[in-house]
């Protein structure tokens, strides 16, 4: 009897500890239940004006975008420090929502235009009894810079494209010039300054070391006898970098420079940071 008694205890136990994950499971499937009604609403809006003029992207479901609901604080404050840097946010609670179903309906009626808004790219969805919060965002990051040896080359193909035709850089106009090619090791150091920007929360050539561009092409294994360097910060994509840079007119003067042959380019992120993302363009002459 008494080993009996020993496995129905273990067993209540077993069975005690798994009610509290039975109840997030739930409240997960709902969760996501409202994210498909709602991308599915956007795929096929009715009864909403204006409506989108095209078929709007599915949102992806994001956990660092599941508030707390009624939290009221600083939404973009907020989601930086749970790692997402968002340049676009929007918070929505509704109430009285016993069901994934009872919530899209009351978001329907009351926040169609913001379901359909082409800017927001993820949500975050989360639940405390009948009460919902929804929260939409679009990243700092466009969703291709999750491959940078393909940011590179999109750096690369951008500013041969730049010194393929004649331009005014400022007042200062340049000829058209020669293609560069790619350096790994200028690749290298450009990631290297990058990542100690992004890391570092800082912006600018010089390093808190006190290093120098030249001196970290060197450290890279580059023995050019002349090196530039563009940096940028905060821009989501490599065209972005890129037209900053091609609107100052220093940073244009070196991309045109036919002096240089060789370039090598690299980006870091870091949601913390104060501005998400740093990009660094070194070019060198060997």
């Amino acid at each position: 009897m008494r080993k009996i008694a020993v496995a129905l205890r273990f067993t209540s136990l077993c069975l005690f500890s798994l009610l509290p994950f039975a109840a997030t499971s739930a409240h997960a499937d709902a969760q996501r239940q409202l994210v498909v009604a709602i991308n599915e609403f956007r795929a096929h809006p009715q009864g909403c004006t204006p409506r989108p003029t095209q078929r709007l992207s599915p949102l992806m479901l994001k956990s660092s975008l599941a508030l707390p609901v009624g939290y009221g604080g600083g939404l973009r404050d907020r989601l930086k420090a749970s790692g997402y840097q968002a340049v676009a946010v929007r918070s929505i609670r509704v109430v009285g929502a016993r069901d994934a179903e009872d919530a899209f309906d009351l978001l329907q009626d009351e926040h169609c235009s913001a379901l359909l808004d082409a800017q927001y790219a993820d949500i975050g969805v989360s639940r405390a009894g009948d009460q919902w919060q929804v929260v939409l965002a679009r990243p700092l990051l466009d969703r291709q810079l999750s491959d940078p040896r393909s940011s590179g080359q999109a750096l690369l193909a951008q500013v041969n494209a730049a010194r393929a035709k004649s331009r005014m850089c400022g007042h200062q106009r340049f000829a058209a010039a020669r293609p560069l090619s790619w350096s790994t090791a200028l690749s290298a150091a450009a990631q290297g300054h990058s990542k100690d920007m992004a890391y570092g929360n800082y912006f600018a050539h010089q390093d808190p070391d006190g290093e120098m561009p030249a001196d970290r092409a060197r450290a890279a294994g580059y023995r050019g006898r002349q090196i530039g360097e563009n940096i940028a910060a905060g821009q989501g994509s490599p065209s972005k970098a890129m037209a900053g840079w091609l609107a100052s007119p220093g940073h244009c003067a070196n991309l045109m420079n036919p002096m240089f042959t060789q370039v090598g380019a690299a980006y870091a992120t870091d949601a913390r940071s104060d501005e998400g993302v740093y990009w660094t363009m070194l070019f060198g002459a060997p």
